[in-house]
Order: C-alpha cells, then structure tokens, then sequence
C-alpha cells in the first residue's frame, strides 16, 4: 500500500542551513565552511564560554532546583534581566513597569510570537522589512500573520547603507506600519546606520507613526559593548513611544542550542504592559505552551551575579574582538594580493557577517573549485575564519 504522503515533494534545503549540510557531505581536507552563523575560535571549534560552564555547575549543585514547568511567560528573573540588558537598568519604561517581557524561543520564537500578536491585536498588518535582511525574517512574518514588504536598505555600489532609500521608503509606507529594524550588526550586510542617522529613522518614525520591531540578536557581539550596541533601541525607548524588541542569547551567550530569547514590548503604560502581557500568554499557550527552563536559569543566574556578569562582558568582548581582528586581518591579506576592487566595506562593516560583493555565480565557483562554502549571495560569517585560513582564503 503507498503512503498517503507519496505525492509529497522533496523540500529544498535552506539556504542558510543547507550551506553547512552540502560542507559536511564535502570529503576535500581543505573545505572551509563561511556559512554558518555561529562564533568559532582561532582553531575553528565551537566555544562554551566559562562563565556559562560555572553558571551551570550552580545549578547542578542546587539541591532545590526542580524541573518544573514555567509560567507562561517563562522565568520571571530571565524576563526583568533580559529587559533591563536591552533597555537599560535606569530605563523610565522598566523603572515605571511599562514593558511586557516574555521568555520565547530565541530570536526566531521571540520575533514569532510578536508576529502573532500584532496579527490579532495591531490595526496594521503589514511589515516593512530591510532589503536585503535575513532570510527567516520573510518566513517568521509570513506566517505569524502579516503583510511582507520591503524597504531600501543596502547599497550594492556602496556596499553601504542606502540612507536616502531607507527614508524615501519609510517616508512612503503607510501611517501605522510595522517596521523591523536590526538593533546592531545587520545580516546578512553587516552595515549599520549611524547614531545620527538612526535619530533621523527615529524622527521620521514616529512622524509617521509607524511601529519599530527591533532584532536584536548581537548585543555586545558587534562591538564588544552591550551598551553601544543597544543605543538604537534605547534612542526610541527614550522618547516614551511603543515599540517591541526581540532578542537573543544565542550569540552574546553561546546558547546556539539552548534557545532563550525574550520578546519586550515597550507599552505607554503599566496597565497597558499588563494588558498586553495577559494577551501575549494566550499567543504562546496554543503554541508551545511553555518556554524550557535550562537556558534561561542560566542566563538569569549570569546576569544577577555582578561578578558573573562581569566574567561575562570580558568574555564576551574578547569573541567581539576576534571578529574585529579577522576583518582587519582579510582587508590587509586582500590589499597586499592586490586583488582587484575596493574591500574597504570588510572593516566598515561590523558584527559576525560579510557581504564580500560576490554574486552567486562567483560563490559556486569558489565552493567547486576551491571548498569554500558560503550563502550564495556572498555573504560570510567572520567568525569562520582565523589567521590562518584568512590566506587559504585569499588565495
């Protein structure tokens, strides 16, 4: 007897996923991988940070420690740690209990849920997303509810910021729309406005009172500064207006697997938050029910901690850094080939990716003759490079 789901299509791999998937099938010894979003050390190995290591020895050594379901809306330590990192310890909006926070999973289920909730309770149901963006950003939307479109972001010319576009667009969209912005360290592009021109979205935002959605999956990995890397943010939450964050301790923690994240709505007022808090648990119930509680005990414990936290900032900017290191380290080894081109972008741009300017063409000649594997719009992850392969590389 056939299956029912005989007729069923085989699904294309992701375009970010199937990267690495075609990598591992690869048997070259000389095969590099710019793929994969993910911090790796000098010798190329995955990194769990000490102070992740102690926080969890903690809790193994808790004798009170249960494995309990959370609340709804996930660990209450994680939420109010979570909103003061984004936000501010001396935010007004935490001070005066303007924000809604609750634990989802990760980035993605943070940027999920917020999606939900705006389908059901926001009168606009479209989404300007900057063009290019990451691609799950298009999908999580999608499907949460909204109306996709874009917004002039990159400039390929540039390989800079599209000022001009981004507020033409903006300027354009219609009163009320949803805008997701990248809190810091843009992907795939890696270009981010300046202070100066993030006041001028802000303005121009709140004029049109447009909505700002904020990604915020690199607080601390871009510069090496949680604080500088949470001014975007901070900028709007400072003029008292609404506005949802998403974040993400995948990257600034090392918690790729463990899935912790927060989506923090910035309301006008306490009962507003509360409000919004009670509609957002009935978002998530139907949904996966409850967020795990390992991840987020493990963030809350670091974060409390003022020694833990401090352990972590070190640790932290020391992967930011190597980042930093390795843009400099590509441009240098690109200059002195003299290959030819301007690769200043590589250290105008920050955070954990790349867009070197190759076209897909060029990518698959890279990967076919050389094993080198990255998104087929040319964008490379920073982290997957050390000093050594930056000159296999290069060539």
């Amino acid at each position: 007897m056939e299956s029912v789901f005989g007729s069923i299509a085989q699904a294309p791999e992701d375009p970010i996923l199937g990267v690495t998937v075609a990598f591992n099938k690869d048997t070259s010894p000389v095969k590099l991988n710019l793929g994969v979003g993910a911090y790796r050390t000098e010798e190329g190995k995955p990194l769990v940070l000490n102070v992740v290591k102690k926080a969890e020895q903690l809790l193994i050594n808790d004798p009170a420690r249960k494995k309990e379901y959370l609340p709804i809306v996930g660990l209450a330590d994680f939420n109010k740690s979570s909103a003061k990192l984004i936000l501010g310890s001396d935010s007004p909006a935490v001070l005066e209990n303007r924000v809604a926070t609750v634990q989802c999973l990760s980035g993605t289920g943070s940027l999920r849920v917020g999606s939900e909730f705006l389908a059901r309770h926001y009168h606009q149901r479209v989404i300007y997303v900057p063009l290019p963006t990451w691609g799950n950003h298009l999908k999580v939307s999608h499907f949460g509810g909204l109306e996709v479109k874009s917004y002039r972001y990159y400039d390929p010319t540039t390989r800079g910021l599209n000022f001009q576009g981004l507020l033409e667009d903006l300027n354009s969209a219609p009163s009320g729309a949803i805008v997701l912005l990248h809190a810091c360290a843009h992907n795939p592009t890696g270009v981010d406005p300046t202070l100066t021109q993030w006041e001028e979205i802000r303005k121009l935002m709140r004029s049109k009172v447009l909505l700002p959605f904020f990604d915020s999956a690199y607080q601390g990995f871009a510069s090496g500064s949680l604080d500088a890397d949470a001014q975007s943010v901070r900028i709007f939450v400072a003029d008292g207006g609404e506005c949802f964050v998403a974040q993400s301790y995948a990257k600034n923690m090392g918690l790729y697997g463990e899935r912790v994240g927060a989506l923090s709505i910035v309301c006008k007022t306490a009962d507003v938050a509360s409000r919004v808090e009670s509609q957002l648990k009935l978002v998530i119930r139907p949904m996966y029910s409850n967020p795990p509680i390992h991840g987020a005990s493990i963030v809350a414990t670091i974060l409390k901690d003022p020694d833990m936290y401090h352990e972590w900032t070190v640790e932290l900017k020391a992967m930011a850094d190597r980042i930093i290191s390795m843009r400099k380290q590509l441009f240098d080894a690109l200059t002195a080939r003299g290959t030819p081109g301007d690769w200043s972008h590589i250290i105008k741009q920050i955070g954990m990716f790349t867009f070197t300017g190759l076209n897909a063409e060029q990518v698959s000649f890279m990967t076919r003759e050389y094993h080198i594997y990255m998104t087929s719009d040319g964008r490379i992850s920073m982290a997957g490079l050390s000093s050594r392969k930056v000159q296999d590389f290069v060539l």
